[in-house]
């Protein structure tokens, strides 16, 4: 082999001492080559354009404040000179940012006055927003309540959803001002945390602004705002749930023994007593959202066990929402194991004291006075006390005011219902159930036995067939509730007729078992139906 290359070595060689211009040549050429590529190397110009500066995303005449050039600096003035503001970042050419748009703007005109609005363009490379931040998705939505915050909101991007969210933010603290509103606080499915402060010597009383920064805190954490935080002012309100020191925190729990924040044990700030009470808080039902997007949060909470999921129909901004507190009531009885029933998910210990609040379930039937002085008819009325404050004596016709143009006519044959509320009492209201009976009738049957009352309707069956189940059996349910409107793919996917109205659809899922029912959807989504699904799935699991 190297005998080859000497060869050969000694062949070109000969070869340049015969030809020497040809040598020079091939140097020459090489050299001018390599000149003219490093020539047009260094003179090569820039290809890329520079961006285009950015233009408005909120239209003039908007209540939002359009920053499309990232100006951050003018953000945080805005902010910090309001009370409650909402910052929402953007990017121009994002599909999420340009379709919430329109529910920002919408929700912006009715709160214009109680919220600074903020829009901030976070995509454009020179602006201050971009430099600062590094959003890894668009819309991006803080908001501040004073000096706290930011408060991100995580949840559906839809007016009545984002508006439902800014008002808890603008009123984070519930007040409580009677032992109603106090009731109507505890009866709640959703956790309460109540704080009991005397508003009679300072502007702000000793730990009040530490109370409603750890409300602000619990909205930090969970922005569905399922943790609701109360503040009672009253003596003798505060009395109904022991509370005599004011600066007290109190926790209500439905299952448990209800708990006072340890202030011996721990500090007492914000911090503290957010995750003391996220830690301590029972759940009687969950919301779950799940975004659409890519997401295991749906699987973490299926794989925690068998799972009732409920969809319904959802309005953040209605007044009551009636089918979640059925669902909650179910719930209610399914983790009843003490064998006592209270209506409301009240405990009776908590009103132990003369003049609490308390329910005295009494009926009484009259026979309401002729229609006609001519007739042999009678209206026959079965009332039942349905809530009183304090002791209240069976009802009574002087005791009530009834409407003469329903109850005092001739009725059909059927039972008809309706609530009455005393003429002594706001707080006092019965249910009559009333039908006519002719003098000398031959019917004989007991009429009280059949009367549809309004607060026992589908409760009886639904009650028997639920209450205790968690005890009386080893398997555990946990309850979730998903809006029909939002999450109706979910639904789908799990069974619920393509043909089917977003009215409401429930099934039941084991991962474990690999078991999946699904509740019929020609009953609906009520009491007794729902109560008696809950059965049949545990027997048949």
């Amino acid at each position: 082999m190297l005998l080859r290359l000497r060869v050969s070595l000694r062949q070109v060689v000969n070869q340049m001492a015969r030809r020497p211009a040809l040598l020079c040549g091939a140097i020459v050429l090489s050299c001018s080559l390599i000149l003219a590529i490093t020539f047009t190397c260094s003179e090569t110009k820039q290809v890329v354009f520079p961006a285009q500066p950015p233009t408005r995303f909120f239209s003039p005449d908007s209540p939002v404040v359009d920053l499309y050039l990232g100006q951050l600096d003018e953000a945080e003035s805005l902010r910090s000179a309001s009370e409650v503001s909402l910052l929402y970042f953007y990017a121009p050419w994002c599909g999420q940012s340009i379709s919430a748009r329109g529910e920002i703007e919408q929700v912006a005109r009715k709160l214009a006055d109680q919220v600074q609005f903020v829009a901030v363009n976070c995509w454009w490379n020179q602006g201050k927003c971009r430099k600062q931040n590094n959003f890894y998705h668009y819309p991006v939505i803080y908001l501040y309540h004073r000096r706290f915050g930011p408060i991100e909101y995580n949840g559906p991007i839809t007016a009545a959803y984002v508006e439902k969210f800014i008002r808890r933010v603008i009123t984070p603290l519930q007040y409580v001002p009677s032992r109603a509103g106090l009731q109507d606080f505890l009866s709640h499915y959703e956790p309460g945390v109540l704080g009991y402060f005397e508003f009679n010597a300072s502007p702000q009383p000793p730990g009040y602004l530490t109370f409603l920064t750890s409300a602000l805190q619990a909205l930090r954490r969970d922005f569905q705002g399922v943790m609701r935080f109360g503040v009672i002012t009253s003596k003798q309100v505060a009395k109904a749930i022991s509370l005599d020191a004011p600066g007290t925190v109190y926790m209500h729990r439905h299952f448990n023994t209800s708990l006072t924040f340890p202030s011996h044990v721990l500090n007492f700030t914000s911090e503290n007593i957010c995750r003391w009470a996220l830690e301590h808080r029972e759940w009687l039902v969950r919301w779950l959202r799940p975004h659409g997007g890519k997401s295991r949060a749906l699987e973490q909470e299926l794989r925690k066990g068998a799972a009732l999921l409920i969809f319904l129909p959802f309005d953040p901004m209605a007044p009551s929402q009636p089918l979640v507190e059925e669902v909650a009531e179910i719930a209610v009885q399914y983790h009843s194991c003490n064998g006592s029933s209270w209506p409301g998910f009240m405990e009776p210990e908590v009103w132990g004291e003369p003049g609490s609040l308390s329910r005295a379930p009494c009926c009484n039937t009259l026979a309401l006075p002729h229609w006609l002085s001519v007739s042999r008819t009678h209206n026959v009325c079965e009332l039942c006390l349905d809530q009183a404050l304090g002791p209240r004596p069976c009802p009574s016709l002087d005791s009530l005011y009834l409407r003469e143009d329903f109850f005092t006519q001739p009725l059909s044959g059927k039972v008809q219902c309706s609530h009455v509320l005393s003429s002594s009492s706001p707080l006092d209201y019965y249910t009559a159930c009333c039908w006519s009976l002719s003098k000398g009738s031959s019917t004989q049957q007991d009429r009280r036995s059949v009367l549809p009352h309004i607060e026992d309707r589908g409760s009886a069956s639904a009650h028997s067939a639920v209450k205790g189940l968690k005890c009386r059996t080893n398997k555990t349910l946990n309850f979730y509730l998903l809006d029909s409107g939002l999450h109706w793919e979910f639904a789908r996917r799990l069974g619920a007729p393509e043909n089917a109205s977003m009215m409401g659809f429930a099934t039941v899922l084991n991962l474990q078992d690999e078991v999946h029912h699904v509740l019929n959807q020609e009953q609906g989504i009520v009491r007794n139906t729902l109560g008696m699904f809950h059965k049949t799935q545990h027997r048949g699991t």
